[in-house]
Parts: structure tokens; sequence; C-alpha cells
């Protein structure tokens, strides 16, 4: 019988990824087809998005999903140069501008939160948080919130940065190609010996940044795998057979974020999801104007590295418009740590809520 049930539960699984690999196949091609911004991001976000919706159970394996963060850690990298180097002087006062975009957004959006979704304030506040899901979902848990509010608000935030940012970026007039196209123009692929020394030398770094307690490992360890190789060995980028399948499949994730979500759930937070969004929107381009001058950078590129989406999303995000891979994930890892510090401190300073029916 327990043989029987494990069979049962492995086919569920793989069905279950067959699916979503189909899904992420046909958003990807029918974003080709409609020439959608970025179609290997856009398109499998908003198929996966609608399968979640629709009450397709879509699983994203745990291994899986570092795997493809590696891959994609590594395209990022290989897009490093020397000049990107060269701008680290003039980030720290770009980085004190985003700290304090940072603390007005979490203080202004827990308000709003607290008005729109008529919740408690430590609810409102983890609703409003810019970012670090998993972590924000995990003291939820632990203090007995009503957690799929947050995560329904948290994840509309998401989606919205990750379908807005592309299309800006074609009005902006930038090019954005299909995948990683904005800095591998002109460079050769890496080839295979140099390829599986990369893969080996991420998989063996990944381990120790997690034991450093910084976001997204695997993402970050390929991404310094892939520059040093780049700045020394001049190894090229990340053949397009590896880059682009992961690019769709961090594009298919985004979707599965809303798996499981109950319509009623949809209905109430929707609405507190797309005003914290804009809220963040108004705030963060406010950020990205003014540090613009100081980082000499197009104002579209700050955007990025200032925007409150996942870390792995707006890190792609960026390599995929041209822009500084290096200030994008610095930016986007400063954000996740100052929320680590920031967040616990302020939901100590509110009072206890009631407990939630769940």
């Amino acid at each position: 019988m327990g043989l029987g049930r494990h069979i049962l539960m492995q086919r569920d699984a793989i069905r279950q990824i067959g699916v979503l690999a189909g899904l992420i196949l046909a958003g990807a091609l029918g974003a080709i087809v409609l020439a959608l911004p970025i179609p290997l991001l856009t398109g499998p976000a908003i198929a996966t998005t609608l399968g979640s919706l629709a009450g397709l159970r879509l699983n994203f394996p745990t291994g899986l999903r570092q795997t493809v963060f590696l891959a994609a850690g590594l395209a990022i990298g290989t897009t490093v140069t020397q000049d990107s180097i060269s701008a680290l002087a003039r980030w720290p006062i770009a980085f004190a501008i985003l700290a304090v975009a940072i603390v007005l957004l979490v203080i202004l959006g827990a308000r709003l939160m607290q008005i729109l979704m008529r919740v408690d304030k430590r609810t409102a506040l983890l609703a409003a948080t810019p970012g670090h899901l998993s972590y924000v979902i995990a003291l939820g848990e632990d203090m007995n919130m009503a957690t799929s509010k947050i995560a329904v608000v948290q994840s509309i935030r998401l989606l919205a940065l990750t379908l807005l940012v592309p299309f800006a970026a074609r009005l902006s007039g930038i090019e954005t190609g299909i995948g990683f196209e904005g800095g591998q123009r002109g460079i050769q692929n890496m080839s295979i010996p140099i390829t599986l020394l990369c893969l080996a030398g991420a998989l063996a770094l990944t381990p120790l940044i997690a034991k450093l307690r910084i976001p997204a490992p695997p993402l970050l360890a390929g991404m310094i795998v892939g520059a040093g190789t780049q700045l020394t060995l001049g190894g090229g980028s990340l053949s397009h057979w590896i880059a682009w399948p992961a690019l769709a499949a961090i594009g298919g994730l985004i979707g599965t974020r809303f798996a499981g979500i109950r319509p009623q759930d949809l209905r109430q937070s929707a609405m507190a999801g797309l005003a914290g969004t804009a809220l963040a929107g108004c705030l963060t381009l406010a950020a990205a104007w003014l540090a613009k001058g100081i980082v000499d950078m197009p104002l579209l590129h700050v955007l990025v590295a200032f925007a409150p989406g996942g870390l792995e999303t707006m890190t792609v995000m960026g390599s995929a418009i041209g822009a500084n891979p290096g200030f994008v994930a610095a930016a986007h890892v400063g954000r996740l740590l100052l929320l680590s510090a920031l967040i616990p401190f302020l939901v100590g300073r509110t009072e206890q809520p009631l407990p939630v029916q769940r």
C-alpha cells in the first residue's frame, strides 16, 4: 500500500511538472508571436498565472528552481565588464537614497494596506513589505496571521512589476531582445569545458553563500563565478541553449505563486495589491530619479535596480535591458538585508493582533 501510494505521488508530481513545462513553452512561443517585450520571461509568467488562477496544480520542485537560478546567475555574471566595476565608488550614496525610499514605502504602505484590507497593523506591515516574500510569510505564520492575504498582495506586486518593466523599456526605446540580450551582443558563447567549470564552481560556492544567510545563494553564486570568469578568462557568454530555458523557467515560476490562492482571497486583496504596487512604483521612481545622476546610468536601469520585485526576477530583467548587473544585484541584496532587520523591529513595536480565523 505504501509503495503504491508513493508511485501515485511520483506520477502526480511528474504530471504537474509536465503541465508546468507545457504552459511555459506555450507562453514563450505565444509571446514571441505577439512580439511582447522579453517574451521568454513575460509569456511564461502570464501563462502560468492564468493556469494557476484556473485551478491547475503547478509544482516547481526546489531542486529545479535552484538549478534554474544558478544558470541564470551565470548568464548574468558574464555580462559584467570593467566599466561595470568602475561605478562602485558612486554607489553608496545611491544605496542611501534606496534605503530611505524603502523605509518610507514600508511605513506608508502599511498604512495604505490597513485602510484597504481592514487588517491589523502587523498584517498590514507584512503585506506592505517590498519583497522578501518567503521571509515575510514565515514571520506571518509564526505569529498566526492571515498569510494568504499577504501572499496575494505580494504576488500581485511581483507579477505587475515583471510585466510593466519590459513594456516600460520598449516605450523608452530600449530593445530588450528575446532573452539575456542586453549585455551579450557581440560576445561569443563559452566553450563546453569553461561552461562545465563555471557550473562546478557555482555549485561549490552556493552552500558557502547560504551559510552567510544572503538571499538567493544559487543566483549570486552563478553571478560571481560568471563575472569572475568573464573578467579573468574572457570566457564569453553562457550558451542560449542554457540561458534561454532558464529565463523562461523563471517566468513560469512567477505565475506559480498564484497556485492554491482562493478566489475570495484574490478578490479581497487584489485592489490592495495594485494600490501597493502603484505606491511602490511612485516612490521607486522618485528615488531612481534622484540616484541616476550619481551612478551615471539611465533612469530605467536604476529603476530596475530599485524596484521592489523579486531579486532573481529583477536581476534577470536588468540583464535583459542591458543594465549594470553588479549594481542591480547589489541594490536588491541590500534591500533584502535591510528588510530582514527593519521588519522584525517594526513588527515588535506594534500591538499584538487578535488570532485570525483560518
